[in-house]
C-alpha cells in the first residue's frame, strides 16, 4: 500500500472499476440477490451544476443503495434529469441575449435547437458530477423527462385526465410573469423585500358626504377596483357593509363587503378589492360576485379597460399619473415609507402581475383525496412527522392546478384548434387528419406546454416504461425510498403520490425522507448569485469525494433536523479521518504480510483487549445497522468515527503492537486485526466508498474475480461477542496500555 491515499487519481480509478463491473445494474448482480430495493433519483434540472443540497441528497441515497446492495438485495438507483421548462428556457434566453437575440427572433424551431444543445451539454456535466460524488447509479437506465417514451406517457396522462373530465380550460386568476410571458405556480413565486410607499386614499361613500380611507401600495390598480372589504371582527366598521363606495378617478360605484381574509391591522383595516389582479381579492370577488376588470395586460402595460388616459402606459407610468390626479382632487390623506414583500418570478426575478388568464386546469378534489387516504392510513411513511402534517394540510386546501405554461420548452399540449373558430378544439395524441368542426381547415396545435411538475409527477413509474407493462415496471415498482427538500414537498411529492395511485393503483414509494436545508455558516440560505453558495465540486477538488460526503453527513444530528449550518471544518475532519483509516489499513497490511490465509476467519479472543475490541465491534455493527435502517445517518457515521479512531486505532492497535511481539498471541492478533479492519471497511463503505474499496482491493479483493467491497456481505451482528462488562473495562485496558508503553520507554 502507498504511504498516502491520493484521492484525485484513486477516485477516478475506482469509479471506472465499479462501472466495468456492471454491479450498479441489479440485473448483473449475482443470482443469490433476490429481494429488490429501489430509489429513483429526484431528477436535477438541466440548468447548470449541482449544489450542496444535491450533494446531501445524493449522498443519503447512495448510503442506502450501497447498504442494501451489501445486504444482498437487487439495489437499483435510477438516474435522470428534468427538462425544467421555465428554468431552462430562461437560462437559454439569457445566453442568446448575449448575441443580441431573442426567442422570437430565432423562432420556435431554431430556439428549441439551441435549448437541446444546452441540455446535451449540461446533462453530461450533471452525470459527471454524480460520478465524482461516487454515486452508484445504474447509468443503463438513465432517463430524461423529454425522452421520446417519457413524452408519450405525459401526453397519455393528459388525455386520460381530459377524458375523465378532470382537465378543463377557462379564465382564472394566475401568477403571471410579464418577462417569461407565462403563468407560473404559487410554489415558483418568491418574495422580495422592497422599500416602497403606502398611500392612504379617500373613497367617498355613496349615501352621505363622507369618506373612508383605504391604504394601498399599488394605486395603479384603483382602475380595476370592484369592491371594498373589511374584517367582520373589526368593530370600527360595523354596519358599513350596508353602504356603497365610489372608486376615485373612475367614479365607479362598488359594494362594501365583509371577509375574514382581510387583515384588520393593515393600513386602516379597509382594503380595496381588485379581483383581476390579486389572488386573495379574486377569492373575495368570487364569493360576492364582484365584477372582474382587467386593467393590466400580460405585457405589464395598462389595457383598454384601464381607460383612454392610461391605456398603453407601463405600471409605473400609470401609478404616477393616478397619484397626480388623486393629489389634484385632494384624495390622498397621507403617504408613508413602507417596507414590504413583493412577489417575483423565481426564475427571472421579474415582479409577478396576478391576472385573469385563460389556462388549462386539473381538478384536484378527487386526486388529492387519493393521496390523503394513503398518507393517513400509513401506507407511506413521511419523515420527519411534521412534514406529514404539512403535506396533509396542503392537500386539504389544494385548489385546481394550473397545468399550462406559455413557453416553448416542454411537453406541448396535445390540443388542436380549428383555424376558423379558435374556441373549438380536439384533445388527441395525434393531429386529426381533418377538422371535425369546419370540415376544411388543417388544425393547428396549441403553442402552450405543460407545467414541468405535471411530467415530474409521473417520474417514479414512468422511468420504468409505464404506460407499457414492462418487465422493469413489474420487477422494480413501487420504489422503496425518496429523499428530497421540504420546498418541493407540495410541488412534487404530493403530486407523485396521487398520480401513482391514479395510474398504477400503487403507492410510488414506501418512505419519504425530507432532508434538512443546507445553510451557510451564518445560517443564511446558500445562493451562488449572492456569493453565499458553496460548490461541492470545489470541495471534492480540494479534499476528495469521500471527505466531502463524510463531512456533509457528519453535519446531520437527527432525522427531524430542519437545517444544517455548513461548516468546512467537518469536511477537513472527514479528510483527517480518512487519512487515519488509510494509516490503520497500512499498519494492518504491514503487520499481516506473513499471514497466509486469504479468507477472513472469525477469531477467538485470547486477551482482555481482544475481547473488548470484538465486543465493541459488534456493538458498533448493531448500532450502525439500526441507525441506517432508521435514517439516522449522522448518528451512524459518528459512531463509526469514534469506534475507528478512538477505540480501534488509539487503543487496540496500540495494544496489538505488544501482542504481535508475543509468539503465542501473534497469529491470533493478526486474525483480529484483519477481521476488525474488514468489518470497518464494510461499515464505512456506504459513507466513504472510494477509500474503502481501494483498501479492500489492495488487501482482501481480487479484481479479476470481481471481488469488490461493494458486493461484500454487510457485517452480521453476533451477540456472542458482546460483553458489556468487558466494554466497561476500557479504562483498565487504557491503564494496561500506558503501563506497557511506559515499560517500553
Amino acid at each position: 500500500m502507498e504511504p498516502r491515499f491520493e484521492f484525485k487519481e484513486i477516485e477516478k480509478e475506482i469509479y471506472k472499476i465499479w462501472e466495468k463491473s456492471n454491479f450498479f445494474n441489479p440485473d448483473k448482480l449475482p443470482k443469490k440477490y433476490k429481494e429488490k430495493y429501489v430509489i429513483c433519483i429526484p431528477p436535477p434540472n438541466v440548468t447548470g451544476s449541482l449544489h450542496m443540497g444535491h450533494a446531501l441528497n445524493c449522498t443519503i441515497q447512495d448510503i442506502l443503495i450501497r447498504f442494501q446492495r451489501m445486504r444482498k438485495k437487487k439495489a437499483l438507483w435510477v438516474p435522470g434529469t428534468d427538462h425544467a421548462g421555465i428554468a431552462t428556457q430562461n437560462k437559454v434566453e439569457k445566453e442568446i441575449k448575449k448575441e443580441g437575440l431573442t426567442r422570437e427572433i430565432l423562432g420556435r424551431e431554431k430556439f428549441l435547437e439551441r435549448v437541446w444543445e444546452w441540455v446535451k451539454k449540461y446533462k453530461n456535466i450533471i452525470c459527471d458530477q454524480f460520478k465524482k460524488m461516487g454515486c452508484s447509479l445504474d447509468w443503463s437506465r438513465e432517463k430524461f423527462t423529454l425522452d421520446k417514451n417519457y413524452t408519450k406517457a405525459v401526453l397519455y396522462t393528459f388525455l386520460h385526465y381530459y377524458k375523465k373530465g378532470y382537465i378543463y380550460r377557462g379564465p382564472r386568476i394566475v401568477n403571471w410573469c410579464p418577462r417569461c410571458k407565462s403563468a407560473i405556480s404559487d410554489m415558483e413565486v418568491k418574495y422580495k423585500e422592497v422599500k416602497g410607499k403606502l398611500w392612504y386614499i379617500k373613497y367617498k361613500l355613496k349615501s352621505k358626504d363622507q369618506y373612508i380611507t383605504i391604504a394601498t401600495t399599488r394605486p395603479e390598480t384603483i382602475l380595476g377596483d370592484s369592491g371594498v372589504a373589511f374584517n367582520p371582527k373589526d368593530e370600527r366598521y360595523k354596519g358599513l357593509e350596508k353602504e356603497k363606495a365610489i372608486v376615485p378617478i373612475v367614479e365607479r360605484e362598488v359594494k362594501i363587503v365583509k371577509s375574514l381574509w382581510v387583515n384588520p391591522n393593515f393600513g386602516t383595516g379597509l382594503v380595496k378589492i381588485t379581483p383581476a389582479h390579486d389572488i386573495t381579492d379574486a377569492k373575495i370577488g368570487k364569493k360576492y360576485n364582484l365584477p372582474i376588470i382587467n386593467v393590466i395586460g400580460p405585457d405589464g402595460k395598462m389595457t383598454k379597460e384601464a381607460g383612454k388616459d392610461f391605456e398603453g402606459l407601463t405600471i409605473l407610468e400609470a401609478r404616477e399619473k393616478i397619484l397626480t390626479k388623486l393629489k389634484e382632487k385632494n384624495l390622498i390623506e397621507k403617504e408613508e415609507d413602507y417596507i414590504h414583500n413583493i412577489p417575483v418570478c423565481e426564475r427571472c426575478g421579474t415582479e409577478i402581475e396576478p391576472q385573469i388568464s385563460e389556462q388549462w386546469f386539473l381538478k384536484m378534489e378527487k386526486l388529492r383525496k387519493l393521496a390523503q387516504k394513503a398518507i393517513k392510513e400509513g401506507k407511506i411513511q413521511i419523515i420527519p412527522e411534521r412534514c406529514k402534517k404539512l403535506l396533509l394540510d396542503w392537500l386539504k386546501r389544494a385548489e385546481d392546478w394550473c397545468i399550462s405554461r406559455q413557453i416553448w420548452w416542454g411537453h406541448r399540449l396535445p390540443v388542436f384548434f380549428c383555424k376558423e373558430n379558435s374556441q373549438k378544439f380536439v384533445v388527441s395524441l395525434k393531429k386529426p387528419k381533418k377538422c371535425p368542426f369546419c370540415k376544411k381547415c388543417s388544425m393547428v396545435q396549441s403553442e402552450e406546454v405543460l407545467d414541468t411538475w405535471f411530467s415530474s409527477a409521473l417520474w417514479p413509474f414512468t422511468v420504468f416504461g409505464w404506460p407499457k407493462k414492462t418487465l422493469d415496471l413489474k420487477k422494480f415498482y413501487p420504489t422503496d425510498f425518496l429523499t428530497t427538500a421540504q420546498e418541493i414537498i407540495f410541488l412534487w411529492v404530493g403530486r407523485m403520490i396521487f398520480s401513482s395511485l391514479e395510474f398504477t393503483k400503487k403507492i410510488p414509494f414506501k418512505v419519504v425522507y425530507i432532508h434538512p436545508t443546507i445553510l451557510n455558516i451564518e445560517g443564511k440560505r446558500m445562493s451562488k448569485s449572492l456569493g453565499t453558495g458553496v460548490d461541492p465540486l470545489d470541495l471534492i477538488e480540494k479534499y476528495g469525494a469521500d471527505a466531502t460526503r463524510f463531512g456533509i453527513i457528519f453535519s446531520l444530528t437527527r432525522r427531524d433536523q430542519q437545517a444544517i449550518k455548513f461548516d468546512e471544518r467537518n469536511i477537513i475532519a472527514g479528510r483527517n479521518f480518512l487519512t487515519k483509516v488509510w494509516n490503520i489499513a497500512r499498519f494492518v497490511h504491514l503487520n499481516t504480510q506473513d499471514f497466509k490465509r486469504k479468507k477472513i476467519k472469525i477469531p477467538i479472543p485470547k486477551t482482555l483487549a481482544d475481547k473488548w475490541i470484538l465486543s465493541r465491534l459488534h456493538s458498533t455493527i448493531f448500532f450502525v445497522t439500526n441507525q441506517i435502517e432508521n435514517f439516522e445517518f449522522g448518528k451512524a457515521e459518528k459512531e463509526l468515527y469514534n469506534f475507528v479512531w478512538k477505540e480501534f486505532a488509539d487503543i487496540y492497535i496500540e495494544m496489538s503492537k505488544f501482542q504481535l511481539k508475543d509468539k503465542k498471541l501473534k497469529k491470533n492478533t493478526q486474525e483480529i486485526l484483519l477481521y476488525v479492519l474488514a468489518n470497518i471497511l464494510k461499515l464505512l463503505h456506504p459513507f466513504c466508498p472510494f477509500v474503502t474499496e481501494k483498501i479492500w482491493i489492495e488487501k482482501f479483493g481480487n479484481l479479476k474475480k470481481k471481488e469488490l467491497l461493494m458486493i461484500e456481505e454487510w457485517p452480521k451482528f453476533q451477540k456472542k461477542f458482546v460483553n458489556k462488562n468487558v466494554e466497561k473495562k476500557t479504562l483498565e485496558i487504557k491503564n494496561q496500555l500506558r503501563e506497557l508503553q511506559g515499560n517500553k520507554s
